[in-house]
């Protein structure tokens, strides 16, 4: 599969060879946000239609807006392929079913007495009531669609029991007290009352509210009936906030339980100590599954006959990036057993089988993301996939061996594909973005390795501007890409702000290092970065960097290090400890100063694991901060820096990039500061996101491309 996907690449290339530069396209931080984003995606019940949501944005109006298509599943294989992809592509016309709305999220089926409906959210259309609601539609009537509930303040995460007859959804349900409601005498009062940590989170202060799981039965006519909260007075939320979602709750399939996903502890800015629960969906008494396992436990999915719940486990107390095992719980007995034991690697999104005796699930392997099916009586689960993609399972269809995933490499972002269980087959079935491909000139992507100063392989993927010509005289600027995480694979995924198709398209070659810390090569090579942040994962860095700097295509002193989060970290580190091996340094939101970080972030369980815990807790502990922190090394500092940050930066607060910046300043290194007052760790609003782009590459260019008279 990887030498076919380098021969299509390769007569791609060769086509666009003979067409003029003029008439060619590349990838522009514009046409980033003219490209379709897939969202949800569902199969109906029955195996034959398939059901996605599209969001497209309009950079004028810095917001996008979302349409749900349908189209029937075809498996046949075809002639044409999937332009970036190489890959056979057989895309149905979809039908239009809503059109450019805004808010339209939580899409499922449901199995109703007239027939299968789709379920989602969008925003209610009576007087009253406009936030978000449960929506039915019969798809072969979009326009007769029905508002099924009618809730004040809007719901989210809506999902449908496998029984037809009730759904649950969230809703924000406000518990704590603000100052002024707790001192009326002063309504005018601006200020919090803070008693305990987690007060902010990633990009938001705490607002006094929970997301608390609600049951509703569905009358004869689809609408709701009452309302139960599952969760009531709980100050707890499920999902767990930030970033989780409907995949932490499910309905059993009989649908008279539910399992949920909680973090019931004293200290959760330092504790991973979420577990499942269960509760009969019409209320109750809440049974906790997991007592005695202190990582995180969660995405509970009941197996179709009912018999099991499957759910993921990090095994090690506050390690968020720890191996995430699938454990199965036997309903009936209440054994728990880990389904993966002895895999050396981790699992993401387990599905069912349709026949229970099987779970779906994709991982990290070797700078990719593949699919493996696990047969529950045995723990060694088979790839099914190959090739260079990052592939994430959405779902089995029904009446076949098809399973349903999310498609996506370097130079294409995600379509939808089906992949055959049993022989691998792998037909791309959507072609949302065809027409921005169809003269867009592609960059190469090659895989490289080069050998770490211990001796170990270090893989990295690297890409090569669109006109790279090995047998031409030219020579290119190369950008050593830094990932964050710290534990997070640098794969075959397709980024909208850390883009390689785009840096390449704007003429620089890429590297990036698959270092210590991350995950895909095995358990050893992902811990490795824990308690040696500027250890050996800066080691790989700079020996991969030099290892690429021995090809003659690249210009030696036209060398850029660029990097976010942890990869910011890494540029400030390599700021005054790379021996001047690069002309130019990016970070965005990266951690600089390893003491202030640890007094103001927030999810304190992160820095005491990663770190070792607080900079005063044992002198060889503070020792190892001094010998990690970018900020001892200042004195070194001489290249161009550009700063990014955002104010609402809670996890890396935006002081640390005024300190790194103001540092540069004072010792007279060219620096400049792009300041984000209402982004946080990600830049999301589309304008934001292109002036991003502008100001990255404008820094580049001045210091690492050369002058016209050069």
């Amino acid at each position: 599969m990887m030498k076919h996907f380098l021969s299509a690449l390769c007569i791609v290339s060769t086509l666009f060879s003979a067409v003029s530069y003029a008439q060619n396209k590349v990838m522009t931080p514009e046409k980033l946000y003219e490209l379709s984003r897939i969202g949800d995606a569902v199969v109906s019940p029955d195996g034959k239609q398939l059901a996605y949501m599209v969001t497209n944005y309009v950079l004028a109006d810095n917001a996008g807006s979302t349409t749900l298509y349908l189209q029937p599943i075809a498996t046949q294989t075809g002639a044409q392929s999937a332009i970036g992809f190489g890959t056979p592509v057989v895309a149905a016309s979809p039908t239009v079913l809503l059109k450019d709305v805004k808010g339209l999220n939580s899409l499922s089926w449901i199995r109703r007495p007239d027939g299968d409906r789709l379920l989602y959210v969008a925003p209610g259309k009576s007087d009253e009531i406009t936030s978000p609601q449960a929506w039915l539609m019969n798809p072969a009537s979009p326009k007769d669609s029905v508002q099924i509930t009618k809730i004040k303040d809007g719901i989210s995460n809506l999902k449908a029991s496998p029984s037809g007859n009730k759904i649950a959804f969230t809703v924000s349900v406000k518990l704590d007290q603000t100052a002024n409601e707790k001192y009326p005498d002063l309504p005018k009062a601006d200020a919090r009352i803070i008693d305990s940590l987690l007060y902010r989170h990633w990009n938001a202060w705490h607002d006094y509210t929970y997301s608390h799981v609600h049951v509703a039965e569905l009358n004869a006519d689809g609408t709701a009936g009452k309302v139960v909260n599952l969760m009531d007075n709980m100050l707890a939320s499920c999902p767990l906030p930030p970033m989780g979602g409907s995949e932490q709750f499910e309905f059993s399939p009989d649908g008279s339980e539910i399992a949920l996903t909680l973090k019931l502890v004293n200290n959760p800015a330092e504790s991973t100590d979420s577990g499942v629960y269960l509760i009969p969906s019409t209320g109750g008494v809440l049974r906790h599954i997991t007592p005695g396992m202190p990582g995180y436990d969660l995405e509970p999915r009941y197996s179709p006959d009912g018999r099991f719940i499957a759910f993921h486990s990090m095994e090690r107390p506050g390690f968020e990036a720890d191996r995430n095992r699938i454990m199965l719980y036997d309903r009936a007995s209440g054994s728990l057993r880990d389904a993966t034991l002895g895999l050396d690697q981790t699992c993401h999104n387990a599905q069912w089988a349709e026949d229970s005796k099987s779970l779906y699930f994709h991982s990290e392997v070797q700078g990719t993301q593949q699919l493996y099916r696990l047969n529950i009586e045995s723990t060694q689960p088979a790839q099914i996939t190959k090739g260079w993609f990052d592939f994430a399972v959405v779902g089995p269809i029904a009446n076949s061996p098809w399973v349903l995933v999310k498609q996506q490499n370097i130079l294409r972002p995600t379509e939808l594909a089906l992949v055959n269980s049993e022989d691998g087959t792998l037909v791309t079935i959507t072609n949302v973005n065809d027409a921005h491909y169809q003269n867009l000139e592609l960059p190469k992507v090659e895989e490289r390795h080069f050998t770490a100063t211990d001796g170990k392989q270090i893989q990295c993927w690297v890409v090569l501007p669109p006109d790279f010509d090995r047998k031409a005289g030219k020579q290119y600027p190369m950008l050593t890409y830094c990932q964050g995480g710290p534990q997070g694979q640098i794969g075959q995924w397709f980024s909208y702000r850390w883009n390689f198709h785009l840096m390449a398209s704007q003429g620089y070659a890429v590297l990036a290092v698959n270092r210590r810390g991350l995950p895909g090569f095995g358990r050893q090579w992902n811990d490795q970065i824990s308690g040696d942040w500027g250890g050996q994962a800066m080691q790989d860095i700079l020996a991969a960097t030099d290892g690429m700097l021995a090809d003659p295509k690249i210009d030696r002193k036209r060398v850029a290090a660029v990097g976010a989060s942890f990869g910011g970290y890494t540029v400030y580190w390599l700021m005054g400890n790379a021996q001047k091996r690069f002309c130019a340094m990016i970070s965005h939101c990266g951690v600089f100063n390893l003491e202030s970080m640890y007094g103001s972030t927030e999810e304190l369980f992160f820095v005491n694991f990663d770190l070792g815990g607080p900079y005063w807790k044992s002198q060889g502990l503070q020792s190892k901060y001094e010998l990690f922190s970018p900020h001892r090394y200042v004195g070194n500092w001489e290249t161009p820096l550009l700063v990014i940050h955002g104010e609402k930066d809670f996890r890396v607060p935006v002081t640390q990039g005024i300190e790194a910046f103001t540092a540069a300043q004072v010792q007279g290194v060219p620096s400049r500061f792009l300041y984000f007052p209402e982004e946080g760790h990600w830049v999301t609003k589309p304008q934001n996101g292109v002036l991003w782009s502008r100001v990255f590459f404008e820094w580049l260019d001045t210091y690492c491309k050369p002058k016209p008279n050069n």
